[in-house]
């Protein structure tokens, strides 16, 4: 059922059988395709919803960037270099905001975004109505189950795990590093440096993921229409 997109989107619907609120979390390093299949995703299952359910505004797109700490913070802790390894991440209240979606009690749970352009978190970006049933996230931790991680995988309903090509990803990834403003060699150096330790980690998750996507239907997308790049 994972081989093809029309599969994945029949997989995602029926996590929401019976009416109930889900949760479907995308997992994969840095530039491997995850915020383009979950954009990919939202936009085949808005109109297409499971039966009793309106179209529209049944699925939301939460990222998980949204909980980056902001600079500021970085720098008081000490790990700006650092940035984008676990402990950069608010996965406390990450966890906590999709518990809040699950309990289904709020008209309206606000979600941070990330603004690539500033590489800051903005609060309040992400509207998820209570009409909402599936929520698709995706970050580079969903399966890491460590320290402040711990407790996040129960509040998926499946997580899959994007596994693009290895050197396919790193030449997307330092092309979005240049787009976003670092010289050719710093963008390469980041990639190889700090996204490439973090890459490490991620990948001994990946044995724990649902489903993984493969790499020949992640780069059959296309570029994210937001950053004409694979996140």
């Amino acid at each position: 059922m994972g081989s093809t997109m029309a599969g994945l989107v029949d997989r995602a619907r029926g996590l929401t059988a019976g009416g109930r609120r889900a949760v479907l979390g995308i997992a994969g390093p840095p530039g491997a395709g995850k915020t383009t299949l979950a954009e990919a995703l939202r936009a085949e299952l808005a109109d297409a919803p499971p039966p009793g359910l309106p179209a529209g505004s049944w699925v939301a797109h939460v990222p998980m960037d949204g909980f980056h700490l902001a600079d500021v913070e970085l720098d008081r802790l000490g790990l700006r270099s650092r940035k984008g390894a676990p402990e950069t991440f608010d996965a406390w209240g990450y966890t906590a905001l999709l518990r809040r979606f699950l309990a289904g009690e709020d008209e309206t749970v606000y979600a941070p975004g990330f603004e690539r352009e500033l590489e800051q978190p903005i609060a309040g970006a992400i509207p998820v109505p209570l009409a909402v049933r599936l929520v698709i996230t995706e970050g580079n931790y969903l399966l890491l189950g460590q320290e402040r991680w711990a407790g996040l995988r129960e509040v998926f309903a499946e997580v899959w795990y994007a596994d693009l090509d290895p050197g396919e990803r790193l030449r997307r990834l330092v092309a979005r590093h240049v787009r976003f403003g670092k010289e050719p060699a710093a963008a390469l150096a980041w990639a190889t440096g700090t996204d490439e330790r973090n890459a490490e980690l991620i990948a001994t998750t990946r044995p724990r993921a649902d489903l993984l996507v493969p790499s020949a239907l992640l780069g059959s997308l296309g570029a994210d229409p937001g950053t004409g790049l694979l996140s």
